[in-house]
């Protein structure tokens, strides 16, 4: 199955890594890139949860999302859904809203986190062809989104 793999190493303690996940405070000040802002509009995170959240780039766009949360394994791991959706919440094809069409309308993500001994170590996977990830920008996005974690736990 294609997918993106990412895998960071944070130095600060896994119980904190996997904090920075949990709640819409937290997320607010960095899952989204660089030079853009995410609200949300609804964010349940347990398993079974809801989520629905909005990135704001710097010329105005809005790119919604949708998701449930699938597996949370506190504080190694959690599974979550990411589909294309409207300010409705409603699901709509990638193309729509200008993005690739050959984006899917949904993806599923899995971050694990690791202790090392320097912090720790996550690993993201998406179920997106990488390639394709890199072309519309969603791979360096994940980048710009870890780099200001990182920035945040320090």
């Amino acid at each position: 199955m294609p997918q993106v793999l990412i895998v960071r190493e944070f130095s600060a303690p896994r119980e904190l890594v996997f904090e920075a996940w949990t709640s819409e405070s937290q997320l607010c000040h960095w899952f989204a890139p660089s030079g853009c802002q995410i609200r949300y509009r609804k964010f349940d995170f347990r398993e079974g949860g809801e989520y629905h959240s909005c990135i704001l780039t710097p010329d105005g766009k809005e790119c919604w999302c949708r998701g449930e949360y699938r597996k949370i394994q506190q504080p190694e791991l959690i599974e979550f859904t990411m589909a294309v959706s409207n300010a409705a919440m409603q699901p709509v094809e990638p193309q729509d809203v200008g993005m690739d069409p050959q984006w899917p309308r949904e993806t599923i993500v899995t971050v694990f986190l690791e202790e090392i001994p320097t912090g720790t170590r996550l690993t993201l996977r998406q179920t997106v062809d990488e390639a394709l990830a890199k072309r519309t920008g969603a791979h360096p996005s994940w980048l710009s989104m870890f780099d200001r974690l990182a920035e945040r736990l320090n």
